[in-house]
């Protein structure tokens, strides 16, 4: 190889490793991450993502332009709304693989979900096959914890939809004896444990899954 093409070989290597930081650097961001985590459970306006994050409209917008600059989402019109989507479903196995691997090497992960859980009265995780067992047998039912909107995009076969804010009206309606196991957005959401928790207190039997739609796909589509 002669030294003008070990130059342009080295050209080559140097921007393409510039064009794939450029993903790099988009998901340095907690609030980035959360954004694309949100989005990864269905279509939402930039004002479901601001009270969703908790951030203020511009905010949510100057990260929204950075994710759309990587081409990690895209946006569609309707009225006067602004609706955001990933730009590929090959995003959502990015984003569970990035969780994969911090839960593995970064020791806090555990801690700071230790921590949480600790505070909570005996709320019992249970495994997806165990709760696919249960659902086959018909022993259990499933709530999906999450808003309506994102329920009705996609959920878990079985499922009904009693989002968090609505738990205290479902506890007033259905049995003790139902067993009960609640699922929210997936290892970054715990309000499936705030949910078990709940529902304990009220006498009813109430586990949680640590995962959600995206990985309950996964997992059973092996």
């Amino acid at each position: 190889m002669n030294d003008t093409m070990l130059d342009s070989a080295n050209a080559l290597k140097e921007d393409l490793y510039r064009q794939l930081s450029r993903i790099g650097k988009c998901l340095s961001s907690d609030k980035r991450l959360e954004i694309l985590t949100l989005l990864s459970q269905g279509s939402k306006t930039v004002e479901k993502l601001t009270s969703s994050t908790g951030m203020n409209f511009a905010n949510v917008s100057r990260h929204l332009q950075v994710l759309l600059d990587a081409k990690l989402v895209r946006f569609t019109k309707k009225g006067t709304h602004v609706i955001y989507s990933l730009a590929d479903p090959a995003i959502v196995d990015l984003l569970t693989s990035l969780w994969r691997i911090s839960n593995k090497q970064l020791p806090d992960i555990g801690k700071l979900k230790d921590d949480f859980m600790d505070n909570l009265d005996n709320v019992q995780t249970l495994t997806m096959d165990q709760v696919m067992e249960k659902l086959n047998t018909e022993s259990i039912l499933l709530l999906d914890v999450r808003p309506k909107e994102e329920f009705e995009i996609s959920h878990i076969d079985g499922a009904i939809s009693v989002p968090i804010e609505e738990l205290e009206y479902f506890m007033r309606e259905f049995p003790q004896e139902t067993e009960i196991v609640a699922y929210c957005r997936g290892p970054l959401c715990v309000y499936s444990a705030i949910a078990a928790q709940k529902l304990q207190a009220e006498g009813f039997s109430a586990y949680r899954m640590d995962e959600g739609v995206n990985e309950w796909q996964e997992h059973f589509a092996h």
